[in-house]
């Protein structure tokens, strides 16, 4: 059984159709990326999993369940998400921020669980749990944003384009960084990216998305092969031939 299953979801912003019958399937240990330009439906799609987006038709199940019979605080409670910005509590310490989710979920040690996730990510709690937020790097702040989604130990991660405003050193230390706990913790991923190089580069398996569409859908390995008109454009935009 699929993690995650999405089947004919469909959503409109008025006259704008942000979704157009998406259909998709994330294996358990998966890491999928949705890739398109900005308006392709990706974002709206990937907030569909947590329900911070409802559909107008169509249905999203995630652990064999529909979302829309699950509460949606206790879902997203289970889900991690790191928001494009981080999201990060500017008036907490790293260390408190980490550590939000499991306390909200009354696990035992929180605390710890924040300093373990913070050093999944590559940050040393002694050096950076009591900084706050202003006092680190872009990269920095995403990598608390990661371990944040990741403290309570969920079996799904969602990020919406963790690294696109970072610099392209530290965004490669942020992908290392995401790679190495998605592998060590088994988390199953679901990323947004315009970048198909940074698609290539993390994800095991890669969803194209054009106006509300799926266009072609593959696994990383493969997708050079696969990839004709909208995609094979989009991964000349980012400097990559076969």
């Amino acid at each position: 059984m699929a993690l995650i299953r999405i089947e004919g979801a469909v959503k409109r912003y008025g006259a704008v159709v942000a979704l157009d019958g998406v259909s998709l399937r994330v294996e358990a240990g998966e890491c999928l990326a949705l890739v398109g330009e900005s308006g392709s439906g990706k974002t709206t799609l990937l907030r569909t999993i947590n329900r911070l987006t409802e559909l107008d038709r169509g249905r999203v199940l995630v652990r064999g369940r529909a979302v829309d019979a699950i509460d949606p605080v206790r879902l997203r409670r289970s889900i991690g998400y790191v928001q494009q910005d981080g999201g990060l509590i500017p008036h907490w310490t790293c260390a408190a921020n980490a550590s939000l989710v499991p306390g909200l979920l009354g696990q035992d040690d929180a605390a710890g669980r924040g300093r373990r996730a913070l050093e999944s990510v590559g940050l040393d709690p002694h050096a950076f749990g009591d900084r706050f937020p202003r006092e680190l790097s872009g990269g920095q702040r995403q990598r608390v944003a990661i371990a944040r989604a990741n403290a309570a130990g969920p079996d799904i991660l969602l990020m919406d384009e963790p690294f696109g405003a970072l610099d392209a050193i530290t965004r490669t230390e942020a992908q290392d960084a995401f790679i190495t706990l998605r592998e060590d913790a088994s988390v199953t991923a679901v990323f947004v990216t315009h970048d198909m190089a940074e698609a290539l580069r993390v994800a095991t398996r890669i969803a194209v998305m054009r106006t509300g569409r799926i266009t072609v859908e593959a696994p990383s390995a493969d997708l050079l092969r696969r990839a004709t008109g909208y995609a094979a454009r989009l991964l000349e935009k980012a400097g990559v031939t076969a």
